[in-house]
């Protein structure tokens, strides 16, 4: 039987994950391990066993709290912009942002005025193209997202937007799918 104990830290609570089919009094205190939970540790029987603080059998054990390192993970942002007049701040946000954490994988997703920034031939309010600023930054790895129906609004094509940039079908949807499906951490000026 395999058991593991992991400690919920926000909340610092023992909570007890079977790897094994249980029977018997521990069968209540146990909830179903998900299906990779066997692949991520298989040494928690050689740790020792301990006295159940508080449980309601006295002669109850629970098993040292294994930690387990976190997976090197890179922190990933979208970064949402649906005005024009944001666009300035928005690439010093992200320019500063990949200061402090070089590593990040950054999105850009623009909609509605948040787009005018990523059309061919756009200029800054000082009369500086923003493709030098997106070539730029997508050369560190920052993607820019224009969004399509945007885009059909306005009478314009894919073709209406710089290199540097692609085109999602609808910027809400990608936005919420970065955030749902990818784990992105969602930023919005």
């Amino acid at each position: 039987m395999h058991r593991i104990l992991i400690t919920v830290a926000a909340f610092m609570l023992p909570l007890t994950i079977c790897t094994a089919a249980l029977a018997g009094p521990d069968a209540d205190r146990c909830i179903p391990a998900p299906a990779s939970a066997g692949t991520e540790s298989t040494a928690t029987d050689t740790h020792a066993t301990y006295p159940a603080v508080g449980a309601a059998d006295p002669g109850a054990t629970v098993k040292q709290t294994t930690y387990l390192p976190a997976p090197a993970v890179h922190p990933k942002v979208v970064f949402q912009i649906n005005q024009a007049a944001d666009a300035l701040a928005i690439l010093r946000f992200v320019t500063n942002y990949l200061v402090a954490e070089p590593a990040a994988k950054v999105v850009v997703v623009g909609y509605a005025g948040g787009v005018d920034f990523m059309l061919k031939g756009a200029m800054d309010a000082a009369g500086k193209p923003y493709a030098d600023q997106l070539q730029k930054l997508a050369g560190q790895g920052v993607v820019f997202k224009a969004c399509n129906n945007t885009l059909k609004a306005r009478n314009l094509t894919a073709d209406a937007v710089a290199p540097a940039a692609t085109v999602v079908p609808g910027a809400v949807n990608e936005i919420i799918r970065l955030q749902t499906r990818e784990g992105y951490a969602y930023f919005r000026h």
